[in-house]
């Protein structure tokens, strides 16, 4: 399991993100720069031990109707070839000193342990405990094993679709809303909670496994 360190990062996540965010293409522009919260959110575990893997809820509150992000970011002590252009910044942490956070649909680590805990081989872990399960967390998959998935992610407005070479295509919302339903179409998936800005909770889907076009 993950060691959680209660430490000191600089920059820290959301001023990275403040930054990061607009430059999304599935990102709605506020009247001003984001004004971020951490919401929510879980962790995985690296197999290696040596990739940290978040899945970090973030609500902005700088347009008319407060919205809530999906972000994956895997955190490394090395720059990762050829993923230059996933970069989110890098950040100086207490105890493990320079970290790379990087874009985790375009991290093979993410990529492999999400479809892990789609297929039910991978638990997910609590944000902000060592060796905690999250019980909130929930997933489901009905098919063969999960094979072809690449690192290599497609943005549009709402969401990042990491396709298979089989025709199936796992879709990451990444602006999120309260989605207790699964739609027809899809053969898994992964849900959770975050807080709204009103103290309040909902529920909806992270991500969804489909296989061909998207309904």
């Amino acid at each position: 399991m993950a060691v959680i360190h209660h430490t000191v990062l600089t920059p820290t996540k959301l001023e990275l993100l403040t930054s990061w965010l607009p430059s999304r293409p599935w990102y709605q522009r506020g009247a001003g720069e984001p004004e971020l919260a951490k919401a929510g959110g879980f962790r995985l575990d690296d197999p290696q031990g040596e990739v940290g893997i978040e899945f970090l809820v973030v609500t902005d509150s700088s347009g008319t109707h407060p919205a809530a992000y999906l972000v994956p970011l895997t955190y490394r002590g090395a720059p990762l070839d050829g993923a230059e252009h996933a970069l989110v910044g890098t950040m100086e942490h207490g105890v493990l000193g320079r970290r790379w956070a990087y874009d985790g649909c375009h991290d093979p680590v993410l990529v492999a342990q999400l479809l892990a805990l789609i297929e039910g081989r991978a638990q997910a872990q609590d944000q902000n405990a060592s060796d905690t399960p999250d019980r909130e967390v929930t997933r489901s998959y009905l098919g063969p094993a999960l094979t072809g998935f690449a690192a290599t992610a497609v943005d549009d407005h709402e969401g990042t679709e990491l396709p298979a070479p089989d025709g199936t295509v796992l879709r990451l919302h990444r602006v999120l809303r309260p989605a207790p339903l699964l739609p027809p179409e899809a053969t898994g998936h992964v849900a959770g909670s975050w807080s709204l800005p009103d103290g309040t909770r909902a529920r909806g889907l992270f991500a969804v496994l489909h296989t061909g076009p998207r309904a």
